[in-house]
C-alpha cells in the first residue's frame, strides 16, 4: 500500500540548512524575505513521522492502552510510535501494534494522515486494525509501561474527549461523531470488527 505523505502548511524550503541534529528533532533555518523587503531568519523542526493504531478486537471492543512514559503524566491512547529511518509507514504500524499489544491484524485501514503542527515537519498516520490475533507477548521499550484497555464504542467516545486522551489529531473527527448522527454511524462502521 503506497501511502502519500501529507503536505505541510509551511514546508521547509530547499535552501534551508540543518543547524542542529538531535536524537528526535532536527532544526532547520533559512532567510525569509518579509513583506517590507527586509529579511528574517525562520526556523522549523523536523522529526520522524509517527503511526497511531486503533485495534478492533473480534468482539468489537477497541483496544486502547493506559500508558506511562518518563517525564509524562499517565495517559490513555492507542498503540503507536515513531517510524524508524527507512521503514515503510504500514510496516511501522504493524511493528508498533505487535510490540505494544502482542497482536497482529489481517487488515489495516488508513483513517487519517496529517501534519498537525505547521512549525514541525512531522506526519501522523492513523490506522484502524481489524482481524486481530494474539501472537506474542508485549515487547515494550525501556521507557514504556503499558496496560491494555479494551473498551466498547460508547466507552471510547467518552474517553476520547478527556484531557488524558493522547490522540489529539483525531479529536475533531470524534467530536463530529458525537454531534452529527451520520458521522457517528460512519465511525461505528469503521470501528466494527469486520
Amino acid at each position: 500500500m503506497e501511502i502519500p505523505k501529507p503536505k505541510s502548511k509551511q514546508p521547509i524550503p530547499e535552501n534551508a540548512k540543518c543547524v542542529f541534529h538531535g536524537e528526535i528533532f532536527d532544526v532547520y533555518q533559512w532567510e525569509q524575505k518579509m513583506y517590507d523587503g527586509s529579511t528574517a531568519t525562520f526556523e522549523k523542526l523536523k522529526r520522524p513521522d509517527t503511526v497511531v493504531i486503533f485495534p478492533i478486537l473480534p468482539d468489537g471492543k477497541i483496544l486502547l492502552v493506559e500508558q506511562e512514559q518518563p517525564g509524562k503524566d499517565p495517559f490513555i491512547g492507542t498503540p503507536g510510535g515513531r517510524v524508524d529511518l527507512g521503514e515503510d509507514i504500514l510496516e511501522a504500524a504493524k511493528r508498533e501494534l505487535l510490540e505494544e499489544t502482542g497482536y497482529e491484524a489481517k487488515k489495516f485501514i488508513l483513517w487519517d494522515a496529517q501534519q498537525p503542527v505547521s512549525k514541525i515537519e512531522w506526519s501522523v498516520y492513523t490506522f484502524v486494525a481489524k482481524g486481530l490475533k494474539k501472537v506474542a507477548d508485549m515487547n515494550l521499550d525501556a521507557g514504556e509501561k503499558i496496560e491494555l484497555k479494551p473498551v466498547t464504542f460508547n466507552e471510547f467516545m467518552e474517553i476520547s474527549v478527556k484531557r488524558n486522551f493522547s490522540e489529539r489529531e483525531i479529536v475533531l473527527k470524534i467530536m463530529e461523531a458525537r454531534l452529527i448522527s451520520e458521522k457517528r454511524k460512519e465511525l461505528q462502521k469503521l470501528f466494527s470488527p469486520e
